[in-house]
C-alpha cells in the first residue's frame, strides 16, 4: 500500500472517529447518504441497538454503496476532514495530492503502442483493406491470463457465440487492444499481450485481478466504414437532410452486418447497437444526429 492510501485512510479514519460521536451531525450525514430524513426520535432507536449494530447496519447506508452514493461519501468525509484540520495542513495535504496525481497521469500517459506485443498468426492472400480508427470491426476474441494462461472470456460462448462488433478506437475495447488492431484486414488472426496499464490498471474487473497482463487471441471477420466516418454519414443519410434518425441508423448497421454473409440478427441486436451511438452522439437528446455530433471521435487521441 502507498503512501498517499496510508495517509488518507488514517486521515480518514480518524475524522470518522471523531465527528461520528456527535449523534446530530451522524443523524445528518445518514441522510445526506440515504436520500432520507430520519427524525432524532429513530436516531435514537436506533442507537439502542448499537450492540448488533455491526450485524445488522442498513444496507442502503453502509453495505455496497451505489456509484452515486460513494461520490457522496467521500464529498462528506473531506469536508468533515478539512473543518478539523488547521489550514497549513489543509494546504500541504492539497498540494501532496496534486503531486500525486500528476504522477499517477505521467505514469498512465508513458504507456503506448510500443508497449502491447503484436504476433500476426495469420495474414490473407487479400490484406489490401485494413482498419482505422472509426471502422466498424467484426471479430471473435479470447483473452487469457498471462500469468498462469486461464481464460476469462471467451466471444464464442458470450452473447450466443456471435462476433463482437465494435468501433475501433473510440473506447469501445480496452485501450490496448483498440491500439493492436488498427492496420489489421478480414481473415488476419493476431496474438495481443497488453500490459495492465492499456487494459483494467490496478483495479482489475470482474475475474481480472488488478495489475494483470492480458493476452488476446483475435480473428478478425470483417473491416467496414464505421458509424463515424464523414463518407459513413452519407451512406446513411438515405433522404439527405443532413441529420440521422434511428430508422435510417437501423438500416445501415442490418445492410453491413448482412453484406458479409452474416445471418439475420434479431431487432434487439440493432437496437443495442443504435441505442449506443445515439447516446454517445445526440448530446441535445433531441433524436437526430447531425454531421457535428456524428463525427465527434475525428480527433481523439487513443
Amino acid at each position: 500500500m502507498d503512501i498517499m492510501t496510508q495517509l488518507w485512510g488514517s486521515i480518514r479514519q480518524t475524522m470518522i472517529d471523531r465527528t461520528l460521536q456527535n449523534s446530530r451531525w451522524r443523524h445528518a450525514r445518514k441522510c445526506f447518504f440515504t436520500d432520507r430524513h430520519y427524525t432524532i426520535e429513530e436516531e435514537e432507536e436506533e442507537e439502542e441497538e448499537e450492540e448488533d449494530r455491526h450485524l445488522h447496519t442498513r444496507s442502503d447506508v453502509f453495505c455496497a454503496p451505489s456509484e452515486t452514493l460513494v461520490p457522496r461519501i467521500q464529498f462528506v468525509d473531506m469536508m468533515m476532514m478539512m473543518m478539523m484540520m488547521p489550514k497549513s495542513l489543509v494546504l500541504n495535504l492539497f498540494l501532496c495530492l496534486q503531486i500525486y496525481n500528476v504522477i499517477v497521469d505521467v505514469t498512465v500517459a508513458v504507456a503506448s503502442i510500443d508497449d502491447v506485443k503484436i504476433e500476426v498468426l495469420f495474414t490473407p492472400e487479400d490484406c489490401s483493406k485494413k482498419s482505422k480508427k472509426g471502422d466498424l470491426m467484426n471479430a471473435h476474441y479470447d483473452g487469457y491470463l498471462a500469468k498462469d494462461g486461464s481464460q476469462f472470456y471467451c466471444s464464442r460462448s458470450d452473447k450466443a457465440g456471435h462476433p463482437q462488433w465494435f468501433v475501433l478506437g473510440v473506447g469501445q475495447i480496452i485501450k490496448g487492444l483498440d491500439m493492436a488492431l488498427n492496420d489489421m484486414c478480414a481473415g488476419e488472426k493476431r496474438k495481443v499481450t497488453v500490459p495492465p496499464e492499456l487494459a483494467f490498471g490496478e483495479k482489475g474487473k470482474g475475474p481480472v485481478p488488478p495489475n494483470a497482463t492480458l493476452i488476446f487471441d483475435v480473428e478478425l471477420y470483417s473491416v467496414s466504414k464505421g458509424p463515424r466516418s464523414l463518407e459513413s454519414f452519407r451512406d446513411i443519410d438515405l433522404d439527405d437532410d443532413k441529420v440521422l434518425t434511428r430508422d435510417e441508423m437501423t438500416f445501415y448497421f442490418k445492410v453491413e452486418y448482412e453484406r458479409d454473409g452474416s445471418k439475420p440478427r434479431e431487432d434487439s441486436f440493432y437496437e443495442r447497437m443504435v441505442n449506443d451511438v445515439f447516446q454517445k452522439s445526440d448530446h441535445d437528446r433531441d433524436g437526430l444526429i447531425t454531421v457535428k455530433e456524428y463525427n465527434i471521435y475525428e480527433h481523439d487521441e487513443l
